[in-house]
């Protein structure tokens, strides 16, 4: 496959895995869960089975200056705080104004990624915005909800996800020498879990709850899509394709989890949210193909 596609793709299926997270959780509730237990038990198991691939792959501890490790903890802070704040603005907010208030992560990684790297944002992620923004707010289905009487809360904690989530996939972009990519996802999800349980349900992981209970199950498959494929997925591919297309590309969690919706939990799809998904989907794309379109004519 042509790297410049691949990269892309990878990012795409990263995204993905986390857009069917919220119905993983959805799912535990109707079992009797809360949602700071399946959140907890995501980034439990998750920290889990990266330990356990470290000590099957990894010989030696990685060699790491303080600025490298200074960069995964970041990433690794980020990633956990993420999942915090979008939690409570669910608590908030309808699920559906949540979403799009988390998908503001696409305009605020592509500025953050320009002030980082003093340019200034190209024409095409300029009108890749726009589709995006649009597709999310039609697809979210936000155009049929009532927003008076909405807590201010829920609009503060929904774009501090957004932010959060921003800045970890600009600290995920940036390049760690002496570190593999198991090694990082190792780091990265201790520094989840040690946040998250600050503020969800730690005591599932002594109390017997997590390792007897279905909980166990549910953590498994949000551990795996949640914490070890993303995390991997990204390592690999952000840094190829920098912090603002990858924030662009990430668009695609939002049509996966409306459609996991829909499948999984039988929730209607109207025609304007096909539209929206359709508007994403676009917006996601255009920018990594006029990329490869220019990269063949100038090796024409």
């Amino acid at each position: 496959m042509n790297k410049k596609l691949l990269f892309p793709l990878l990012i795409v299926i990263a995204s993905s895995s986390y857009g069917i997270l919220s119905t993983i959780i959805k799912v535990a509730m109707a079992h009797g869960f809360t949602t700071a237990e399946a959140v907890q038990s995501q980034y439990a198991i998750g920290f889990l089975l990266a330990f356990i691939l470290f000590i099957i792959t990894q010989r030696s501890l990685p060699k790491l200056s303080a600025k490298g490790l200074l960069i995964i903890c970041c990433a690794g802070l980020f990633t956990g705080v993420t999942g915090i704040v979008y939690g409570k603005s669910i608590h908030y907010l309808p699920a559906s104004l949540a979403v799009v208030m988390l998908f503001q992560f696409t305009w605020i990684g592509l500025f953050l990624d320009c002030l980082i790297h003093k340019r200034l944002p190209k024409r095409i992620e300029l009108f890749s915005l726009v589709f995006l923004i649009g597709g999310t707010i039609l697809a979210a289905g936000v155009l049929d909800v009532d927003l008076s009487g909405l807590s201010w809360k829920g609009w503060l904690f929904g774009f501090a996800a957004a932010f959060s989530f921003a800045c970890f996939m600009q600290f995920n972009s940036k390049h760690v020498e002496g570190v593999t990519t198991i090694s990082r996802m190792t780091i990265m999800s201790l520094i989840a879990l040690i946040v998250v349980s600050f503020f969800q349900a730690p005591e599932v992981m002594w109390s017997g709850t997590l390792f007897t209970s279905s909980l166990l199950y549910f953590g498994l498959a949000l551990g795996f899509f949640g914490i070890i494929l993303p995390i991997i997925l990204f390592t690999i591919a952000v840094p190829k394709v920098g912090g603002g297309t990858a924030s662009i590309l990430s668009a695609t969690e939002l049509p996966v989890a409306i459609m996991a919706s829909v499948i999984v939990l039988n929730e209607n799809l109207s025609a304007l949210q096909i539209v929206g998904i359709i508007l994403v989907l676009v917006g996601m794309t255009l920018p990594t193909l006029l990329e490869n379109r220019k990269h063949k004519l100038n090796t024409n």
